[in-house]
């Protein structure tokens, strides 16, 4: 994870859509993420408005995994907005990385998940008002009250991530970001350098280059889906000639797609991890596979061109 001897499950499971499940239902998806070798939990302070970190706590107690087998994370800063806000669709009103924001985001997610720490707490998204000072003040205290014992952020550019790096003390270990079959721009501008398509457009400064120089960890989050939150690609008739490039590799390394498109993440030479979003067990036991397949380079490109993608 980073630059670090801190060894963690290549993919993660995240919790965002926990809160519709039962206790009971909570506590096989967890067991089953274990079970298929996932030690690494991702959440955020407001998946399910809370819900979702009040039924992981309840229902880890229900399974036999200690609290030191998982590598446990959650993300704060934004402030929602309850007259928009509904099961797993959740709004925010403004960001906040104040000092006493943070700090009060964590202890509320370790009262909820029922934690004495987070393994990391992560900043959700970039806020242009941010004061650079009041989140290193937050750092501080949470790494000295040992709630906290790594740091990172979600959705930042490399300038957005190199002015917080300069001036906190923590090594920012992390940037999660989106990334999926359907979704590559921070690929396609590499290979569109010096031309005039759309292709070519810098949406996110570089961010895929950035990270491999920093060695920050990439956390892939809907590696399933298109758009923000129009669905997944998987079995879409948007994509038949994805699903049936996914479906011949499937069948190769007697697999599944979704285990495909795990692997086409992690094939990026940098270091990468894939966060799952499905809370359905079968899922959860068919992506984690996609860790212990290594596509061939024609293969990763073949899936590409597939999803609509071209070589300029």
């Amino acid at each position: 994870m980073g630059q670090t001897n801190w060894q963690t499950s290549s993919v993660a499971l995240g919790i965002m859509r926990m809160e519709a499940l039962s206790v009971e239902q909570a506590a096989q998806s967890i067991q089953t993420a274990v079970d298929a070798g996932i030690n690494f939990i991702d959440s955020a302070d407001i998946y399910g408005m809370g819900n979702s970190e009040i039924t992981f706590g309840q229902a880890l107690k229900q399974t036999n995994i200690s609290r030191d087998q998982l590598y446990i994370q959650s993300k704060g800063g934004i402030v929602t907005d309850p007259k928009r806000s509904h099961g797993s669709f959740v709004f925010g009103q403004r960001y906040d990385f104040s000092k006493q924001h943070l700090i009060d985001a964590v202890d509320g997610i370790l009262s909820r998940m029922q934690l004495d720490y987070l393994d990391s707490f992560l900043l959700h998204r970039p806020d242009p008002l941010m004061e650079i000072d009041e989140i290193a003040a937050a750092f501080d205290d949470l790494q000295a009250s040992g709630k906290v014992r790594h740091f990172g952020v979600s959705n930042f550019n490399p300038e957005q991530f190199k002015m917080v790096q300069a001036g906190i003390s923590q090594k920012l270990l992390i940037n999660q970001l989106q990334l999926s079959i359907a979704h590559t721009g921070m690929i396609d501008f590499g290979m569109h350098t010096n031309m005039a398509d759309d292709r070519s457009l810098n949406h996110d400064g570089s961010v895929l280059e950035f990270s491999r120089r920093m060695g920050t960890t990439i956390q892939a989050w809907s590696p399933f889906q298109y758009g923000m939150f129009e669905g997944t690609f998987i079995n879409s008739p948007k994509y038949q000639a994805l699903n049936e490039s996914l479906a011949q590799l499937a069948d190769k390394y007697h697999t599944s797609k979704n285990a495909i498109a795990v692997a086409w993440i992690l094939r990026l030479p940098a270091n990468m991890q894939v966060v799952l979003g499905t809370m359905t067990p079968q899922h959860i036991i068919d992506s984690a596979n996609g860790a212990d397949i290594e596509l061939t380079k024609q293969e990763w490109y073949d899936v590409y061109f597939a999803a609509g993608n071209d070589l300029p």
